[in-house]
């Protein structure tokens, strides 16, 4: 067996079990959207990311209602990301769903694009 085939498939297990906020910023980044190419649940062994604009180095994860048990472990996470050069924005269940418009300017400033240029989504739920 492959070093991280555990890790792919579990992605793989990911992908079809998409949460609602997963869901929600999926429809914001993916097919191009936001000008570029972002995949969803990504290895980038040994973690799986949420998404991932690798191009543009740039990691988003999601972070649900419970998460905040899991700070030092998302510390030392990216931590590890950023030394191998990776940007990471975190954002929690509810901006996600409450806020998708601000979530996505986000996104595009620290993708160094003017959210409101014509290539900016238009978001609708």
């Amino acid at each position: 067996m492959k070093r991280h085939e555990g890790t792919r498939t579990r992605a793989r297990e990911l992908r079809r079990e998409m949460t609602e906020p997963e869901r929600r910023l999926w429809q914001i980044v993916r097919a191009g959207r936001l000008g570029f190419k972002f995949q969803r649940q990504v290895v980038l062994a040994p973690y799986i990311a949420d998404f991932a604009a690798r191009s543009e180095r740039l990691v988003i994860e999601i972070d649900g209602e419970t998460h905040g048990s899991n700070t030092a472990y998302d510390a030392r996470r990216t931590a590890d990301l950023e030394a191998r050069g990776y940007r990471v924005l975190r954002f929690t269940n509810t901006e996600v769903m409450t806020n998708p418009e601000g979530v996505a300017r986000t996104i595009l400033m620290a993708l160094g694009r003017d959210p409101e240029s014509p290539l900016s989504p238009t978001l609708s739920p």
